[in-house]
């Protein structure tokens, strides 16, 4: 069993920090259980483009409103607390907090919390054996 509270997370090799939002990664791939967990707060007034070419993602926003993009249709739409989205189609997005939002977000396959965003907002698929060390790095798009 693991028990992890974010406040532990915080400013640790698993506390990511952008210039638009951070992240504390809360379940990573080293934990073996085929998905990553992650508490994301964006900046309010901020645009944040992403692309998720090798992951799934599902979000539930917990705390602020904003807008989401698909990239590719031009639809929008408003995300509030309670509000779920799911890139079950690795679709090119863009986050627009109108204020300060707080998410948890859930990967699959799971990140190692050594990825970094590419130029078009990709991770790349970093694969770890047990004990935490890339075996295989491979990347789909970008």
């Amino acid at each position: 069993m693991i028990v992890r509270s974010f406040d532990e997370l915080t400013d640790t090799e698993r506390h990511v920090k952008t210039p638009n939002w951070h992240s504390r990664r809360i379940v990573l791939a080293k934990e073996g259980v085929g998905f990553s967990l992650h508490e994301t707060v964006l900046d309010a007034g901020t645009v944040n483009d992403f692309w998720y070419a090798n992951h799934i993602e599902a979000v539930v926003c917990v705390e602020g409103e904003g807008e989401l993009i698909d990239k590719e249709t031009g639809q929008t739409y408003s995300i509030t607390p309670g509000t779920m989205y799911l890139l079950d189609g690795n679709e090119h997005h863009q986050l627009r907090p109108k204020t300060q939002m707080r998410t948890i977000c859930v990967f699959n396959p799971p990140v190692t919390g050594q990825e970094v965003h590419d130029e078009n907002g990709v991770y790349p698929l970093i694969v770890e054996d047990a004990d935490g060390n890339p075996v295989r790095e491979d990347r789909v798009a970008g």
